[in-house]
C-alpha cells in the first residue's frame, strides 16, 4: 500500500471517530439509550400516581437487591392496592430483606388477596420472615389466617411464637383460645405474656366483648306485700259502727 493510501485511510478513520464523538456530545441521550431502561409511557386513563406505582413494581425485579428493598418499602408507604400482585411475587425473592420489606408492605396495604401468599411465608427458612408474616396476617385481619397461625404457634423460634400469638389476639377469634391457653405454659416469659394479652383481647367469648345486663326475673315486679295484712275485710276497724240500728 502506497504512503498516500495509508494517509487517506488514517484520515478517514480519524474523521469517523470525530463524527461519532460529536454526535454523542450533541445528543447525550444516545449515550445511555442502550444502558438504561426506558421510562414506560402512561397508558390511556392511567394517572401519574398509578404510573409511578407501576414503575416501582417494575423495580421489584431490579438486579440490585438494595433497589428491590427500597421499592418494596416505598410501595408499602404509598399503600396502593395495584402493587399487591408484584409484592406477592417479591415474597419469592432470593434476598430475605426484600421478602421482609414485601411482607411489611402487604401488611400496610391490607389487601386480603395477599393472605395465601403471606401464609406461605410462615414456613420461610428465616425466623425474621416468619415473624413478619405473622405480623402482616394480624394487620390484615382476615379470619382465614386463624388456622394457619394456630398450626405454627409452637414454632421453634421464640420471636416467631410471640408474633404468632399476638396476631391471633388481633384476629380475635375464639378458635384460637385452646392453643392460646396451652401457650400460657410456654417456657419463655414473653410468650406467656403475649398469650395472656391475646386471650384478654379475645375475651373468652369469641371476640365479642359485649356486656349484656342480666334480665330482671320479673320485668314488671309487683309491690312488696304488706307483712301484716289486715285479716278483717271490713276497712272499718270498729265493729259497732257496722251494726244495724
Amino acid at each position: 500500500m502506497t504512503p498516500f493510501a495509508v494517509f487517506v485511510r488514517t484520515l478517514l478513520k480519524t474523521s469517523a471517530i470525530f463524527i461519532g464523538f460529536t454526535a454523542v456530545m450533541l445528543h447525550p441521550s444516545l449515550e445511555w439509550s442502550s444502558a438504561a431502561p426506558s421510562v414506560p409511557a402512561l397508558t390511556a386513563g392511567q394517572s401519574p400516581r398509578e404510573g409511578a406505582v407501576d414503575g416501582l413494581v417494575g423495580l421489584l425485579k431490579d438486579s440490585d437487591a438494595g433497589v428491590r428493598r427500597q421499592a418494596a418499602a416505598a410501595l408499602g408507604e404509598i399503600g396502593n392496592a395495584r402493587a399487591v400482585p408484584g409484592l406477592m411475587d417479591a415474597l419469592k425473592d432470593s434476598d430475605p430483606d426484600v421478602r421482609q420489606h414485601a411482607l411489611s408492605a402487604l401488611g400496610e396495604i391490607g389487601d386480603s388477596r395477599a393472605v395465601t401468599a403471606i401464609v406461605g411465608a410462615l414456613k420461610d427458612s428465616s425466623p425474621s420472615i416468619r415473624s413478619r408474616a405473622a405480623m402482616a396476617l394480624g394487620e390484615l385481619g382476615d379470619a382465614t389466617a386463624v388456622e394457619p397461625l394456630i398450626a405454627v404457634i409452637r414454632d421453634a423460634n421464640v420471636d416467631v411464637r410471640r408474633h404468632v400469638i399476638s396476631a391471633l389476639g388481633e384476629l380475635s377469634d375464639a378458635r384460637a383460645l385452646q392453643a392460646l391457653t396451652a401457650a400460657l405454659k410456654d417456657e419463655d416469659v414473653a410468650v406467656r405474656r403475649a398469650a395472656i394479652q391475646a386471650i384478654a383481647e379475645i375475651g373468652g367469648d369469641g371476640g365479642h366483648n359485649i356486656h349484656v345486663p342480666h334480665p330482671h326475673p320479673h320485668p314488671h315486679p309487683h309491690p312488696h306485700p304488706n307483712p301484716n295484712p289486715n285479716p278483717n275485710p271490713n276497712p272499718n276497724p270498729n265493729p259497732r259502727l257496722n251494726q244495724e240500728d
